[in-house]
């Protein structure tokens, strides 16, 4: 694929021969540019001269066709490059071939096709298509380009070493340019900024959303497809082969999830032991064709919210989004160890989170750099109520971050060698340092039993996850508190033979399982017969709540003015910290729906809803019914009329289905589907049939694939007979998320 580095050397030498016998090439005056930022997207020839020179030439190909050099000495004669942004002043050079400007050892090269950290599966690997652009040091009104994969500089016959050495360039505006691969946005129009005549902030909130559950799992390719990739859309979201199979027969755990309450064990542990399903089971392929995936209802493995879909969801009214850092290390060491997957770094949940609250503020600036500059993008990471508010007036994105995973700190349930006591110090110490990174939301536990809770209650191959993670029986009981939501703990318990109750929650665990990140079969193994035991029928509960530590952050949080999540808690933790929360005046979020009655309301908390996905020909109001049931009740607990959505998207938990198809879930026959075009519920945009690459998305057929169908969601809800009026609620839940953030910042204020 490359040139040797010999022979490039020799085409360069041959190349200085040449013009040292030429005559010298005036540079023309520079061209007037916006600076570092402005080139994003543009058409430009470059030329380059020594420093302290003035005789230019024009970059173009080598005679083989695989270099680059400073040869030209016309600027019409000189390549013509489409400017990529990768980053803030970070850029690819794309030649109308379809070729990078590239370098490795120091010759230019020209290559189609680049290697990247997704398929070298290594998280430190650095393109050597990335050029960095900055003021020349030699000419503030020329360039120069730092190459990030090396830390040298262009010159004239290649890389240097020093900003000394580095070729002073300009870029010249060309026409003809071949445009750098990317997926279209189907939309026209331009957002206006606007608000409610009483004042309020216009727009919807998505409570609860995973944009970077990529980076979750190990960083590898259990979860599939990245909300974007400094070197675009082939590097974000390629066929997945490498990870999932042929057939995508490797990813295992999108097929358990896939196939939901009709899972069968005796089909997916062998599975499991073999490291891949006997049988179909999806399409793998990705950009361009998108043969299968995305399809958010139907497959929970394959991104679901690149940047582009982000962007087209706000278009369509998407004004806030609190983005959950999410990862499962069970299921990582699982795959991984049985190397049925690979990872790029480890499986620990707070290294994926980490990662993933980086990546939130490098997506920033991705879209900033397509968008021209520092802040010019419609995507803004807020910490603080009052730059939410300023962000969505005028017209914007905000993007609150939080964290949803199960050893949330590290703080498992039974101590593990290797990682700090989980005291109440170092509990502070951490809440401090993730609000210092920027996070508001927090869920204080996710699946499994950890320092501050019993796990929540999920059954199927989570009661599995939980004994492994905590070498704990399970600790199930039928005597649960009455009247208590829930959103997992509940039913029969699908493995009755690990349900043993304990007695005391932080006891020692009396199954060591510390072998399982290594050997995951070998280490389960001997407890297969208790696995095959018959399920236990009836309605469950986890027999324990919140520890005192778990008191103890939940008030801490509420010094700091966070957002506590809650409908993660099991029955008697939420029971507890109801108690607790009430007595403070302070709200919560209930991001998967719960609202215990209102009372979630009447503390100043949100909860979340949906559009009903089946018209009714005798109720026109069908598809918004439960919206402003919901809406009545937080008017009669005081609140504001109100609320959003909470899609989990990335989150395996799918996605609002199609209303005609095969895969309708609906009863009755649907009539008046969409057509195209369409105008967003504000009327300054106008929708088209929405496409991925070569693929066209039937919304009709195939349900919200991804969030940039939201602006269908609507639509949809509008022809099954909802008014405006009933979706007003919606558009007005970016308002109302504020005001119970607000209300959260006023109440820790009062605690000082």
């Amino acid at each position: 694929m490359q040139q040797s580095f010999g022979s490039l050397a020799l085409a360069s030498l041959v190349s200085l021969l040449v013009l040292a016998c030429e005559s010298p090439v005036e540079r023309p005056p520079p061209p007037e540019n916006d600076g570092i930022y402005g080139f994003a997207d543009g058409c430009y020839a470059m030329d380059a001269t020594e420093p302290g020179s003035t005789d230019t030439r024009w970059l173009e190909p080598t005679e083989t066709g695989d270099g680059f050099a400073f040869t030209a000495r016309e600027l019409g004669l000189g390549s013509r490059f489409f400017m990529k942004a990768s980053d803030l002043g970070t850029y690819l050079f794309y030649d109308q071939d379809g070729r990078y400007l590239t370098s490795d050892e120091g010759p230019l090269l020209r290559e189609e096709d680049l290697l990247s950290d997704i398929l070298t599966v290594d998280d430190t690997y650095v393109s050597g298509a990335e050029w960095e652009l900055q003021v020349s040091a030699h000419d503030a009104t020329r360039f120069q380009l730092h190459h990030r994969r090396t830390g040298r500089y262009l010159g004239r016959e290649g890389l240097v070493d020093g900003e000394a050495n580095a070729a002073v360039i300009a870029l010249y505006p060309q026409e003809g340019c071949t445009a750098h691969p990317e997926l279209t946005l189907d939309a026209e129009g331009t957002v206006t900024p606007r608000t409610f005549d009483d004042g309020s902030l216009f727009g919807i909130v998505d409570t609860h959303s995973h944009v970077n559950s990529n980076f979750g799992f190990g960083g590898g390719g259990i979860f599939h497809g990245a909300a974007y990739h400094r070197l675009g859309v082939e590097h974000a979201l390629p066929d997945c082969t490498m990870f999932h199979g042929p057939e995508g027969r490797f990813d295992l755990f999108g097929y358990g999830y896939d196939q939901g309450s009709d899972i069968d064990v005796n089909v997916l542990l062998p599975a499991f032991i073999s490291g891949r399903l006997s049988e179909f089971n999806h399409h793998t392929e990705g950009w361009p064709e998108f043969t299968d995936w995305p399809s958010a209802p139907f497959s929970s493995t394959h991104q679901t919210q690149y940047w582009r879909w982000i962007e087209r969801a706000w278009m369509g009214g998407l004004r806030l989004m609190v983005l959950h850092m999410t990862t499962n290390s069970i299921i990582c060491e699982l795959l991984v160890g049985e190397d049925i997957q690979r990872t790029r770094y480890s499986c620990n949940d707070m290294v994926a989170v980490d990662r993933e609250i980086e990546e939130a503020y490098n997506l920033e600036r991705y879209i900033d750099a397509q968008y021209g500059g520092p802040g010019n993008g419609f995507f803004h990471v807020v910490t603080t109520p009052a730059e939410a508010r300023e962000v969505i007036a005028q017209g914007n994105l905000a993007v609150i971050l939080g964290i949803e995973t199960a050893n949330v700190f590290d703080c498992f349930s039974v101590p593990r060698e290797g990682f700090p006591t989980c005291d109440a110090d170092f509990m502070r110490a951490q809440l401090d340092r993730y609000h210092e990174l920027g996070v508001r939301v927090l869920f204080p536990v996710h699946k499994y039993d950890n320092a501050f809770s019993a796990g929540d209650g999920n059954r199927s191959f989570i009661e599995l996850g939980n004994f492994i993670n905590s070498g704990h029986w399970s600790s199930f009981t039928d005597d649960c508190p009455a009247g208590v939501p829930t959103v997992f703990d509940r039913g029969s318990v699908q493995f009755g033979g690990l349900n043993m109750p304990r007695d005391e929650y932080m006891s020692p665990a009396p199954n060591d399982m510390s072998g399982f990140e290594e050997h995951p079969i070998q280490t389960v193994a001997p407890f297969l017969d208790l696995v095959l035991e018959p399920a236990l029928e009836g309605d469950y509960c986890q027999s324990h709540g919140l520890t005192p530590l778990g008191e103890q952050l939940l008030n801490e949080m509420m010094d700091r003015g966070m957002i506590i999540e809650v409908d993660h808690l099991p029955r008697r933790s939420y029971q507890r910290a109801f108690e607790i929360l009430e007595a403070a005046d302070y709200p919560a979020a209930g991001t998967h729906g719960t609202n215990y009655d209102g009372r979630i309301y009447a503390i100043g908390g949100v909860s979340k809803t949906g559009l009903g996905r089946c018209a009714d020909p005798d109720n026109p109001h069908a598809m918004t019914d439960r919206l402003n049931q919901r809406v009545a009740q937080i008017v009669s607990m005081g609140g504001y009329p109100a609320e959003g959505f909470g899609f989990d998207l990335n989150g395996f938990a799918g996605g609002p289905g199609p209303r005609f198809g095969e895969r309708s879930g609906c009863s009755t026959e649907q009539t008046n589907p969409i057509t195209y075009p369409f105008t967003s519920y504000a009327g300054d945009v106008t929708f088209t049939e929405p496409r991925a690459g070569n693929r066209v998305i039937d919304f009709n057929t195939e349900g919200m694939s991804h969030l940039g169908l939201l602006p269908e969601l609507i639509e949809d809800a509008r022809h099954g007979g909802s008014t405006d009026e009933d979706l007003e609620p919606l558009f007005r839940s970016a308002e109302g998320y504020i005001r119970m953030w607000e209300h959260a910042e006023a109440r820790a204020a009062a605690r000082r």
